[in-house]
């Protein structure tokens, strides 16, 4: 059984519908959840111990709430889920797109780990952050802009694994693929029968569900991951393991 009790974990992105899921899959394994966004109320609840609301763009913001989270007590685990992403083709990424896209979806999430890896460094039992990243980081299905910004996060990951890892840190990335949550909101506004579209791309014939991403980055954040560092886990649905169209195709 993962076992996450009296672990603090912070979470960011935390009203959104991989956060959401995160917080309630880490309090149901017993870990003190740290549920961070934009607006502290939107995060409020019964499975949160603590709820801040900050800007993840301002870098002081970010300093201040780490400092703030610190305080309390260094925090486990840190789960840097917050992203977004809405230029879907090359043609879509605007000089603004790009600067926004990758400062979003790499720059915040790098700047947050260096705002906690001082108090997180040599704890007992180790510490570990866990990068919510993304199968466009891994192969090219669109938004350029974010797939660059998280394939940098895998890059990111790697750096901290590697050079924090003498003081006790570890650190993975999770790529989901295409999770069902309000990101697709757009897109099923655009072309009612897209999600219908998209599920026949994926070997199990589904998009993944946003508490099967929670359970991952969970198993990441535990002691029972205490050996892996360094790894990039897809949560999938199998897509990035081939080309099941193509092989449809060519296989009749």
């Amino acid at each position: 059984m993962l076992d996450l009790n009296g672990q603090r974990i912070v979470v960011t992105g935390a009203a959104g519908g991989i956060g959401g899921a995160m917080i309630d899959v880490l309090a149901g394994f017993g870990a003190e959840v740290i549920a961070c966004d934009l607006k502290a109320d939107d995060v409020a609840g019964p499975n949160v111990c603590e709820a801040h609301g900050f800007d993840l763009l301002d870098d002081d913001a970010v300093e201040a709430a780490a400092k703030a989270i610190c305080s309390n007590g260094a925090p486990r685990a840190v789960i840097s889920n917050a992203g977004w992403t809405r230029a879907e083709t090359l043609e879509d990424v605007t000089p603004d797109a790009l600067s926004h896209e990758i400062n979003l979806n790499l720059r915040s999430a790098a700047r947050l780990s260096q705002a906690f890896l001082p108090a997180m460094r040599n704890l007992e039992g180790g510490a570990t952050f866990v990068f919510i990243s993304s199968v466009n980081a891994l192969s090219h299905y669109g938004n350029p802009a974010y797939a660059a910004a998280k394939a940098g996060l895998n890059a990111w990951m790697r750096a901290v694994a590697t050079e924090e890892g003498r003081h006790g840190i570890r650190a993975n990335a999770i790529t989901p693929g295409s999770v069902r949550t309000m990101a697709w909101d757009h897109r099923i506004e655009r072309d009612p029968t897209i999600l219908e579209k998209v599920k026949r791309l994926y070997p199990l014939g589904r998009m993944v569900m946003p508490e099967e991403v929670a359970r991952a980055a969970a198993f990441l954040a535990s002691p029972l991951a205490s050996g892996i560092t360094g790894t990039v886990l897809p949560v999938d649905g199998g897509i990035s393991a081939g080309n099941l169209p193509f092989l449809e195709q060519i296989a009749g």
